[in-house]
Formats: structure tokens, C-alpha cells, sequence
């Protein structure tokens, strides 16, 4: 018989009477909170949803305001688990970290554009400003100039498409700074010249994702790691985490969890 989650358990025994016949008090309702990756919010609200319905009890609020946010509000004890999509170089030592995806970091462009995929160098030079017309990777000059589009300081899909696309060169300044992953995929979706990066679970027609040495980003791709940009999604908690908070982390590594995460994501081995 599977074992029941702690969070659940707890709720079932505190419910058994005591000796005297008298029940115990009810169970109050635990409320966490979680906040960082904009790639990663929507997931881990699904995830949250699923784990509500076996264990009522505990709630989950998730925003998305970007991993170095999420990490700080972590630090200051704001928050019970901060969503990343990249981490830093030194994590504190009071943290515990779990990966709970594999993600694409998908290029995208404008529907109509006619560039059919591109090369990691060819990305490099859009992005730092070398290449700043279409026709140089395949387009056409009627698109107009190349306008890239890049996150804000503090995201983590921008810290990954640094680290694995931009082998230390800058972005371009004539970069447009989108400040979530919605907000990439609505400018290029209302310009043809434009070109952006975001987690591949904000895909839609909207836009085009291109093939990046010959590889498409998808679930598949991203969990064999034959995608170049694939990364990790991890969330971070105290060490130890609280009883709901190591429930809930289990249930994203369950069955039931990395199927809700295999819709959109690699899943986790």
C-alpha cells in the first residue's frame, strides 16, 4: 500500500479520538507560499492544484517574479519555496534544491518569418548585435533591422541563454528588456523583425519556434538533452523543509506529478 503523505497523515490522525472519547481539535489549513521563475509559476500552479486534491489542507500561492526575486525572498524568509529556472554559483547552505523538470529555452520569431532554424553562432551574433540583418541568417530585408528581444536582470531564463548561448559577450543595449515570459512572446508576436527566448512552456501559435542546431525544442528533445538549450527547473526550500513543503516537492517527483510535468516539460529521471 502506498504510503500516505505526511501533510495527509497528520490531518487523518489528528481527526482519531483520544481515550476519552473526545475528538482533538480540527486541523487548521497550512498556507505556503512560493515565488521566482516566471518559466516556472505556471507549472508548479498546476502541480499545487493536483497535490490540493489529495491533501485539502494544504494550500499553495504561486507567483512569478523572476528567480533572483524568488531566491532573495527565500533568503529572508518570506517564502517557503522559491521557483528557479537557473542557479547561482554559491547557494547558501541552508537550502535544499530539487529539479522537478527539464526545460527548452525556445528562440522565437514572428510567424511569418521564413529563417528556417539557426546555429548557436548564428544566435550569439543576433543577439550581441553583429548580425542586424535578416538576410545574414536567411531572412529577408523587408523584415527590417533584426530587434532582439531579452529578459530583465535578476531572470533566470536570461542568466541560461547567457551562460548557453552567449559564451560571455553582452547583449545587445538596442536589446527591447521584456520583464516576464508572456510579455517576449506578445512582442514578437506583433513584430515581424523581431527575435526573443523563452521557456518553451509559453509556446503558442502566436509565434515560431526555431530549430537550434537542427533540433526543435520540445518535451522529447529537452529530456534527452539533444536540444542545445536545454536547462533544469528547480525548486529551492529551507533544509529540511517543513513536512507540506517536502509533501509537496515528493508529489512533483511522483508518478502523478511528472505527468502533469511531461505535458510541457522534460520530465526528471
Amino acid at each position: 500500500m502506498k504510503a500516505l503523505p505526511r501533510a495527509l497523515l497528520l490531518s487523518l490522525l489528528l481527526a482519531l479520538p483520544v481515550a476519552c472519547g473526545e475528538p482533538l481539535a480540527t486541523p487548521e489549513p497550512v498556507f505556503l507560499r512560493a515565488t521566482g521563475s516566471t518559466s516556472l509559476d505556471p507549472l508548479v500552479a498546476e502541480l499545487a492544484i493536483a497535490f490540493h486534491e489529495q491533501v485539502p489542507l494544504v494550500n499553495l500561492e504561486v507567483t512569478g517574479r523572476g528567480t533572483e526575486y524568488g531566491l532573495a525572498a527565500l533568503r529572508r524568509g518570506e517564502v517557503d519555496l522559491a521557483l528557479a529556472s537557473s542557479l547561482p554559483a554559491a547557494l547558501d547552505p541552508g537550502w535544499r534544491v530539487t529539479a522537478i523538470a527539464r526545460d527548452a529555452i525556445a528562440v522565437v520569431v514572428h510567424p511569418s518569418n521564413p529563417v528556417a532554424g539557426l546555429g548557436l553562432l548564428q544566435l550569439q551574433d543576433l543577439f550581441s548585435g553583429r548580425i542586424y540583418d535578416w538576410p545574414g541568417v536567411g531572412g529577408k530585408a523587408a523584415q527590417g533591422p533584426v530587434q532582439p528581444v531579452s529578459r530583465e536582470e535578476g531572470s533566470g531564463t536570461r542568466a541560461a541563454f547567457g551562460a548557453l548561448v552567449m559564451d560571455g559577450r553582452r547583449v545587445t543595449p538596442l536589446a527591447v528588456v521584456a520583464l516576464s515570459s508572456q510579455a517576449v512572446v506578445d512582442y514578437v508576436a506583433g513584430h515581424p523583425n523581431a527575435i526573443g527566448y523563452v521557456s518553451m512552456g509559453y509556446l503558442t501559435s502566436d509565434v515560431k519556434a526555431l530549430p537550434i542546431e537542427g533540433e526543435r525544442p520540445t518535451p522529447q528533445t529537452a529530456n534527452q538533452g539533444s536540444y542545445p538549450l536545454t536547462r533544469e527547473l528547480w525548486l529551492v526550500s529551507a533544509d529540511p523543509p517543513s513536512a507540506a513543503v517536502q509533501d509537496l516537492v515528493e508529489f512533483a517527483l511522483s508518478p502523478a506529478g511528472q505527468q502533469i510535468v511531461g505535458q510541457r516539460y522534460g520530465r526528471v529521471e
